[in-house]
């Protein structure tokens, strides 16, 4: 394994110094991204700063399981509401739904990827699961904003079109059904354009990290797989149970188009 070079606080003031030359771009192109890129900066170094002095102290225990499940499940909890707010900000029950169909797929994902693929020697380890759990549940999230807003659109703007699959006797699934296909293809569409050029045209941010961290290249390819699958699978689970629970928000006990 190959030396890792460690870096000091002056090499990362030399990458805070390439935001502040996107800054004055932005300045001089008069763009008006000046206060977006400097918030993202500073929000970039406190919440990865914070996240590593907590990993380092979840380590330090040797992956105390409270501590695990606690930190993924603020993480889950943020994704969700992340999720929901840009879906409908009208909806506010949309966000259990959200929660759930994300927890749903990241747990039987990671809970499948222990058991028979890593095998850790104990199922919280914190090395393994914190980084496969937030890969997981950040394009989980992903996912569900883009199906659960395009569901949502969708629906508002076709209720002529549902009520007369309705009044044809249709039920609210039937009436329902193309829309949700349509949304969750249009989730998955990222994910997939991805795993098409994966390797050829992108080098994946995990991928990059353990090259750059020393492992070895093959090593790192093996792992970018197994990642990739999950992510895949998980982000269709998360499409499908997300959209077919919002669907049903959508129509009461008899039947009948609610505008939501």
């Amino acid at each position: 394994m190959k030396e890792l070079i460690e870096l000091d606080f002056f090499d990362l003031g030399a990458a805070v110094a390439l935001m502040v030359l996107a800054i004055g771009i932005s300045a001089w192109e008069k763009l008006g991204l000046e206060i977006n890129l400097a918030l993202a900066t500073v929000r970039t170094i406190l919440q990865l700063a914070v996240l590593g002095y907590v990993l380092d102290f979840i380590f330090a225990f040797d992956s105390n399981p409270v501590a695990v499940l606690a930190i993924l499940a603020v993480m889950l909890t943020i994704a969700a509401i992340v999720a929901k707010n840009r879906i409908n900000q009208k909806m506010p029950q949309i966000v259990l739904f959200v929660w759930g169909s994300i927890f749903l797929s990241t747990a039987l994902t990671i809970i499948y990827t222990n058991a028979l693929i890593i095998q850790p020697s104990k199922w919280f380890e914190a090395q393994y699961v914190i980084p496969l759990a937030s890969l997981v549940l950040g394009n989980a999230m992903n996912t569900a904003t883009i199906a659960g807003e395009r569901l949502v659109k969708t629906i508002n703007s076709s209720q002529i079109e549902i009520e007369t699959h309705l009044s044809l006797g249709a039920t609210p699934q039937q009436a329902v059904a193309q829309y949700r296909k349509d949304s969750i293809r249009a989730a998955l569409l990222p994910t997939i354009n991805q795993m098409m050029i994966i390797g050829m045209v992108t080098v994946p941010g995990f991928f990059a990290g353990q090259l750059l961290s020393g492992i070895d290249a093959r090593n790192a390819a093996s792992y970018q797989i197994v990642i990739m699958f999950l992510i895949a699978f998980a982000d269709l689970l998360t499409a499908v149970l997300l959209t077919r629970g919002l669907c049903n928000q959508f129509f009461n006990s008899a039947a009948q188009l609610v505008n939501k």
